[in-house]
């Protein structure tokens, strides 16, 4: 392969904020940076070498894209695989590979893969039809999911009892157990060609209840060593199964019981590392180039306690970004915003992030519970 550091060319697929911050860091390494995306105002637009503005599902436009790189990778799982497989086949280098990007698009072939291999998950059916979902075997209350598609809360339909069955999806889906859990946590892994692994320390995450998308996020975790050593395990043991190339994120379910519970994956840098570009030693957007360029892993120790707040569009709002009280937390110490590029807010859109270092987790916290309540997106 061509040097990773000067003539190499890296495709992109998708031009959102994961982009834009692998962007960021390529910049560093001096790589050539292309980017499709079918939003041709998207976040990664004025940052790469090349935008393309094309459709990320269309088998000709991901193949003719795809040619004209050297590597390929995606910061978003809805591409289109048949042609991925192709490129792979004709020279190009696709990471993460089209067949663990498939396995992923698929929760039941996702479900699948954990219970082949002894995974930790909650139980679960496969359902094809409106009669299978009345006929499961998995109790009340439990939880619905689209096979395909579903992202951030959405695809994801919560059934307590019979009345709620009017109201279900009548696409391919999953049943899932309901889990009674703790916490929901996430280890990201990496592993490159080589077949060096390595993980960031597990975190804590906390839900908007209304979006359903992570809010809030604590970094390191405070659970007991054997938790944490079990979440990284599982992590690791994930990625070398799959033998994947570049980043993982494992999200998982810590039950009343103290069991780990594998949720879902996703093949490439996630909302649940964000804290590392300030709270870790390598991040988790420098630690994917890494991985995707078969070079050494870098250090993922935590340098401090990191608290990553998603600046989500308040509810109400839509039109032209104004960020209120952006001015009163830049006064803050140990506060770095991290603003996303999107001209236009909405309800419960993803606007940037901001990270909260200091040494002291109690005021760590006591900071990030301040930004939650100060910075609104408002139109």
């Amino acid at each position: 392969m061509k040097a990773f550091y000067g003539d190499l060319r890296l495709g992109i697929l998708g031009g959102g904020q994961l982009g834009r911050m692998l962007i960021q860091q390529a910049i560093n390494y001096n790589v050539t940076v292309k980017i499709l995306d079918p939003d041709r105002e998207a976040p990664c637009r004025r940052l790469c070498n090349e935008f393309v503005v094309g459709s990320l599902s269309d088998y000709e436009t991901v193949y003719n894209f795809g040619k004209k790189v050297d590597l390929l990778t995606i910061e978003i799982e809805k591409v289109n695989v048949d042609a991925l497989e192709q490129l792979e086949k004709e020279g190009v280098v696709v990471y993460p590979q089209s067949r663990i990007i498939r396995l992923i698009q698929d929760k039941g072939l996702q479900k699948q893969f954990f219970k082949e291999n002894e995974i930790p998950t909650a139980e679960f059916q496969i359902i094809s039809s409106a009669q299978q979902l009345k006929d499961t075997h998995i109790p009340f209350p439990y939880i619905q999911k689209l096979r395909r598609d579903g992202y951030d809360g959405k695809g994801v339909y919560k059934v307590v009892d019979e009345s709620y069955l009017a109201g279900a999806f009548t696409e391919p889906s999953l049943v899932e157990r309901m889990v009674d859990f703790e916490k929901e946590i996430a280890v990201i892994v990496a592993r490159n060609e080589s077949g060096e692994v390595k993980t960031f320390p597990l975190v804590e995450m906390e839900f908007n209840p209304e979006a359903n998308l992570v809010e809030f996020l604590i970094s390191p975790s405070t659970f007991s060593f054997e938790i944490q050593q079990e979440a990284e395990n599982i992590a690791k043991k994930i990625a070398e199964t799959l033998n994947i190339v570049g980043l993982l994120a494992v999200e998982m379910f810590l039950d009343k019981n103290g069991k780990i519970l594998v949720n879902e994956l996703a093949p490439r840098p996630h909302n649940s590392g964000h804290q590392s570009i300030e709270g870790n030693v390598v991040s988790q957007f420098e630690q994917h180039l890494r991985a995707i360029f078969n070079q050494p892993l870098g250090d993922t120790a935590c340098l401090s306690n990191a608290i990553m707040v998603n600046v989500l569009g308040e509810p109400g709002y839509e039109g032209p970004a104004v960020y209120q009280g952006i001015e009163k937390i830049l006064k803050c110490a140990g506060v770095y915003v991290h603003l996303y590029g999107k001209a236009l807010t909405k309800p419960f859109r993803k606007m940037g992030h901001v990270t909260i270092v200091d040494n002291d987790r109690e005021r760590a916290i006591e900071k990030a519970r301040f930004v939650q309540q100060t910075l609104k997106v408002i139109a």
